[in-house]
C-alpha cells in the first residue's frame, strides 16, 4: 500500500518530465519523416533503444532514492505526530514537509502559551500573598493610632489615619486586580438591596469624608439586584474614592435615578454617584475605562494609576451590570450604575 502511494506521488511529480521527453522524440520522428532523411529513422531507432535503456536504469535508481526519502520522512512524522492532527494526509514529499513545519510551529506555540500561563499564575499568587502579608502591619498601625487617639486627638494623628486608610485601599485594589482573571470562580450571586451596600461603603469612607470637609447627601431609594456583594462593594468604594480625590470643594451626592441620570424616588434601576469636582475633559471621556489611561487629570495629579475605572468597568460587565459616565470639565462628574430590572 505504501509502495503504491509513493509510486503515485513519484509519477505525479515526474509526469511532466516524461511528457516533455516523449514529445521531443515524437517531433524528431515527424521531422525525419517529412524531410525523408536517408537512414535517419533507423539511426534514431538505435539511439532510442540506447536512450530508453539508460533512461530506464536512471528512472529505477531515482525511484528507489525517492522511496527511501518518503519512507524516512513518514517515520519522522509518525514519531513526532503521534498526536491527532487536522492536517491533510501525506500525498507527496512537499506536503509532508509542509505538515512537519506546521506541526513544529504548533508545538512551539503550545509551549510558549503554557510558559506564559505559568508565569502569570505565579505572579498572581505572589501579589495575593504580598497583599495578605501587608495587611498585618496595616492592622498593627491602626491599633497604634487608636492608642494615640486615646492619649489625645491631634491633626497629625488624623492625617496619619487618613493616609493609612488610603494605603489599605490601594492594597485592596491590587488584590482585586490580581484576582480579575479568576473573577468567574470567585462570584457568589444573590439578591441584595444595593442601598445597604452603598451605605456600608459610605461608612467605610467616613474618615476621608470628614478629613476632606466636603458636604455629603444620600437620597432614599430602593434598588434590588442579583449580584455579588463583595465585588459590587469594591466598585462603589472605588467610585467614592475617585470622587473624594478629585473634588476640592462642594460635595458628593448619591441618589436613585432613571436611565438619563435624573433623580427618581422609590424603586430604581440606576444609582448615581455625583460630585462637584474638576470633571473630565471631553476628549478623555471615550477612553476612561481603558487600562492604564490617566488622561489630563491623571497627568496633572501625578498619582493616578488608570486602574480604578478599568477595574470597575470589567467587574460591572462580568456581573451583567452597566456603568456610564457623564462629566463636564470644571463642573463635576456623574457615575451611573445600571442594574437589570427584576423580572
Amino acid at each position: 500500500m505504501a509502495n503504491r502511494r509513493i509510486g503515485k506521488a513519484y509519477i505525479q511529480e515526474h509526469i511532466w518530465h516524461a511528457a516533455a521527453y516523449g514529445l521531443g522524440i515524437l517531433i524528431l520522428f515527424i521531422l525525419a519523416g517529412l524531410y525523408g532523411y536517408e537512414g535517419a529513422i533507423a539511426n534514431m531507432s538505435y539511439g532510442l533503444v540506447i536512450i530508453f535503456f539508460f533512461g530506464g536504469v536512471y528512472t529505477v535508481y531515482d525511484f528507489v532514492r525517492y522511496k527511501k526519502k518518503c519512507l524516512k520522512l513518514e517515520e519522522i512524522v509518525c514519531k513526532e505526530g503521534a498526536r491527532e492532527s487536522s492536517l491533510p494526509s501525506v500525498d507527496n514529499l512537499k506536503e509532508a514537509i509542509y505538515q512537519e513545519i506546521i506541526s513544529a510551529g504548533e508545538e512551539e506555540m503550545r509551549q510558549m502559551v503554557t510558559e506564559y500561563d505559568e508565569k502569570k499564575r505565579d505572579m498572581a499568587d505572589y501579589y495575593t500573598m504580598w497583599i495578605h502579608q501587608i495587611k498585618t502591619p496595616i492592622a498593627a498601625m491602626h491599633l497604634l493610632l487608636e492608642d494615640v487617639h486615646e492619649a489625645g486627638v491631634s491633626p497629625v494623628g488624623k492625617q496619619a489615619e487618613e493616609e493609612l486608610f488610603k494605603i489599605e485601599q490601594y492594597a485592596e485594589m491590587a488584590l482585586h486586580y490580581a484576582r480579575l482573571d479568576s473573577l468567574s470562580s470567585d462570584l457568589a450571586f444573590k439578591k441584595i438591596e444595593l442601598h445597604e451596600v452603598v451605605k456600608q461603603a459610605v461608612r467605610k469612607y467616613a474618615v476621608l469624608f470628614i478629613g476632606s470637609g466636603l458636604s455629603f447627601s444620600m437620597e432614599d431609594f430602593s434598588c434590588k439586584a442579583v449580584t455579588d456583594e463583595k465585588w459590587m462593594s469594591f466598585v462603589i468604594e472605588q467610585i467614592l474614592s475617585n470622587a473624594i480625590k478629585y473634588t476640592k470643594k462642594g460635595g458628593i451626592s448619591i441618589y436613585g435615578a432613571n436611565e438619563e441620570g435624573e433623580k427618581q424616588a422609590g424603586i430604581v434601576t440606576y444609582i448615581v454617584i455625583e460630585d462637584t469636582g474638576i470633571g473630565i475633559c471631553k476628549e478623555d471621556l471615550p477612553r476612561i475605562f481603558e487600562r492604564g489611561f490617566t488622561g489630563y487629570n491623571g497627568r496633572m495629579d501625578k498619582k493616578s494609576t488608570g486602574i480604578g475605572l478599568y477595574l470597575c468597568s470589567q467587574i460591572m460587565g462580568r456581573l451583567n451590570h452597566t456603568i456610564r459616565v457623564k462629566s463636564k470639565e470644571k463642573e463635576g462628574t456623574k457615575i451611573l450604575l445600571g442594574f437589570q430590572q427584576e423580572l
